[in-house]
């Protein structure tokens, strides 16, 4: 869709938002408000098991409220005594003023009862402003990139009230606010559509490939291969010439551990320190954070050759999914990993990580330690596993043939990715032309009463 031009443009006086329509204005956000920007409590509340829904950042930081993302809930009480300084009503813009999501935006558009927490600052428009054309030029490039450049930083970056109401937005006539947010609304809600379908291919490759590897390891290549019962409830039948050892019996556990921080001399060295956050890979190369050999020599951790299974113990991304890779490096592990090699060439290291990455979450409940204050796996769980095992030639076919079917999958999930990010940048591309004036979407679409907020944040 190719679209026109205003006829005439002035400067806006504000650098970061250039030219704009000559019969548009130009405000900071105090001057479009009905009331002053505000925000929650700045305190603590209790949280009991029921009562009044508790909005802060998480909740509005996929772009709109999901009261399934709550911090909590309050008493009636407290959400009164909050409520004398704000009550959340239908058209109440939120933006986040503190923490990773700052700058997101959301609108209110359900009439329920709830109360907002300190993190989120509210901004109700006046006559002025049309609140979806303001929430959409909140999300153009120009703002966001506005945001950025005052916010502050302490132990987290954040703006504070008084810097986001002297911001400027741009201030079409109200008919043309209501043409540009009912076109925005009709553009993005195809653009999310196409999003949503890349989403969807997504989720069904992960499905695909999880399905792949989990028929790989524990039913081999021979769909007419003999089978036996493995005598494990949740793993089932497995080829019948197939070994199934435990693990301890075969497999050598080491731990890693944490140099002190207070010593510099243990750190910023040569020696890579793989931490759970470093095993978002199958192959582990490099760490985020290295020691030196003084460091490793004056903690528990040691030095793993290349080549072994690495494997996250204690981490919150245990509730999720058990990380498994293999170190084409040596590298020291801290307290939350193990190495684990294989001590009579049984197994391959290969073949392990994609059994465990196919078995996934039956092993996830099988390792499980219960009552933990942290997610972490019972070492004496993971050492009795039963793991049916090939013999290392048919281990070698099995390896291979799923680096070829994962490989095609991945290559299909990342131009999915590819095409999401596109997408996005072409929503925000035409949300920021269309709230600056860059682009005449009149005469496009006819002016409507408003509509829900979009579903994909800018």
């Amino acid at each position: 869709m190719s679209f026109s031009r205003y006829e005439s443009y002035k400067e806006s006086g504000v650098e970061w938002l250039g030219e704009v329509p000559e019969h548009w204005d130009v405000r900071a956000i105090k001057h479009i408000v009905s009331i002053p920007i505000t925000d929650g409590p700045h305190e603590t509340p209790n949280f009991p098991d029921e009562g009044i829904p508790f909005v802060s950042a998480e909740a509005v930081s996929t772009g709109v409220i999901d009261f399934s993302k709550i911090r909590g809930f309050i008493s009636e009480s407290d959400h009164f005594r909050y409520s004398q300084k704000y009550l959340p009503q239908v058209g109440d813009i939120y933006m986040v003023k503190s923490g990773a999501t700052t700058g997101i935006t959301a609108i209110v558009e359900v009439d329920r009862e709830f109360n907002i927490w300190s993190p989120l600052a509210a901004i109700r428009c006046g006559k002025r402003a049309i609140p979806r054309f303001i929430l959409n030029f909140m999300r153009s490039k120009n703002f966001q990139e506005a945001v950025t450049l005052n916010w502050s930083f302490g132990t987290q970056q954040n703006i504070g009230m008084g810097v986001i109401e002297n911001l400027a937005v741009t201030l079409p006539p109200i008919p043309e606010q209501q043409t540009i947010a009912a076109f925005l609304d009709r553009e993005t809600a195809k653009i999310d559509a196409l999003i949503a379908e890349q989403q969807r291919l997504i989720e069904l490759l992960k499905e695909k490939r999880q399905s792949v590897i989990s028929h790989a390891v524990t039913r081999g290549l021979n769909p007419n291969a003999p089978m036996k019962d493995s005598g494990i409830e949740w793993l089932g039948d497995v080829p019948e010439h197939w070994g199934l050892p435990k693990l301890k019996h075969f497999t050598r556990f080491v731990g890693g551990g944490t140099p002190s921080r207070d010593n510099l001399e243990y750190w910023n060295g040569d020696i890579p320190w793989v931490s759970p956050k470093d095993m978002k890979v199958e192959i582990i190369n490099s760490a985020e954070e290295y020691i030196t050999q003084t460091g490793l020599e004056n903690s528990s951790s040691s030095l793993r050759p290349s080549g072994q299974v690495l494997m996250v113990v204690r981490s919150g991304i245990l509730k999720h999914t058990i990380p498994v890779a293999i170190t084409e490096v040596p590298v020291a592990l801290n307290q939350d990993m193990k190495a684990l090699s294989f001590t009579d060439g049984s197994c391959l290291n290969l073949f392990f990580m994609r059994w465990t990455q196919g078995l996934n979450a039956l092993l996830l409940l099988a390792w499980a330690k219960q009552g933990a204050t942290v997610e972490s796996i019972e070492h004496t769980y993971l050492t009795e596993t039963v793991i049916p095992l090939p013999p290392i030639t048919e281990q070698q076919a099995i390896v291979a043939f799923l680096d070829r079917e994962t490989a095609k999958l991945d290559t299909l999930t990342a131009e999915a990715k590819t095409a999401i990010t596109l997408l996005q940048e072409r929503r925000t591309a035409l949300i920021s032309a269309a709230v600056t004036g860059k682009i005449d979407v009149r005469g496009l679409v006819s002016a409507k009463p408003e509509v829900k907020a979009e579903t994909v944040p800018c």
